[in-house]
């Protein structure tokens, strides 16, 4: 049983949306709602969810601020739903912490199917051991990383990436294939996404984030510096 959280203003859309989940589902999904954003976040601090779809133009408080402070305590997979598209609020969301946009007009079938992948990316009934590189330490069964005996406090996206390199050390990932195993999307300026993600991932590893090697023409890697 899994349990998500809609955030948006238009009620109708918010209805609808949690009615096709639930029902698509078979009722193995509960969906919460809430049409602002003190309404979310009283919501998130009280529950635990699986997955959050958020609007980003709220009352109260902005998706872009909510997603802020979500991603304080959670590591919950997050989808805006917008209709502000375009490369600086995709920049701006990611940073932030978001794993991917649907944009409005939006198909059920599409966000269904994109939340049932980040759920199961995140939430697998398969839990693999715990994954290390030098002081690195991943362990996919609690989604905790650890840099010797520091949490260190990283985003879904970042835990995504980092998680697919550590599965897969010394394999260099272009950019284009990290997009396309993390964010099943493309669009102009979304180099700057990836790049923007790594940076801030090896900022949060502190010197250890000196294992995530940037390969000149290729991409990324990570690897044993001991």
């Amino acid at each position: 049983m899994y349990r998500y959280l809609i955030v948006e203003d238009s009620k109708i859309i918010r209805e609808e949306t949690a009615a096709y989940i639930v029902e698509k589902s078979e009722g193995n999904i509960i969906v919460d709602e809430a049409s602002d954003g003190y309404t979310a976040l009283d919501l998130v601090n009280n529950n635990k969810y699986d997955l959050v779809i958020l609007d980003i133009m709220l009352p109260g408080i902005s998706g872009f601020d909510l997603c802020r402070t979500i991603r304080r305590d959670n590591i919950c997979p997050i989808i805006f739903l917008t209709a502000l598209i375009g490369d600086d609020n995709l920049l701006m969301g990611y940073s932030l912490g978001a794993d991917d946009y649907i944009t409005k007009p939006f198909s059920l079938v599409e966000l269904y199917a994109k939340s049932e992948a980040l759920v199961k990316r995140y939430k697998g009934n398969i839990i693999p051991q715990k994954l290390k590189v030098d002081d690195i330490t991943l362990d996919p069964a609690t989604m905790q990383v650890f840099v010797g005996q520091r949490e260190a406090e990283i985003t879904a996206k970042e835990y995504s990436i980092l998680k697919l390199l550590m599965e897969n050390e010394n394999v260099v990932f272009s950019r284009d294939a990290l997009i396309s195993r993390l964010w099943d999307m493309s669009f102009d300026g979304v180099n700057r996404v990836v790049d923007t993600q790594i940076k801030n991932l090896r900022k949060k590893l502190g010197a250890s984030g000196k294992n995530i090697v940037t390969v000149i023409g290729g991409g990324y890697k990570i690897s044993s510096r001991k």
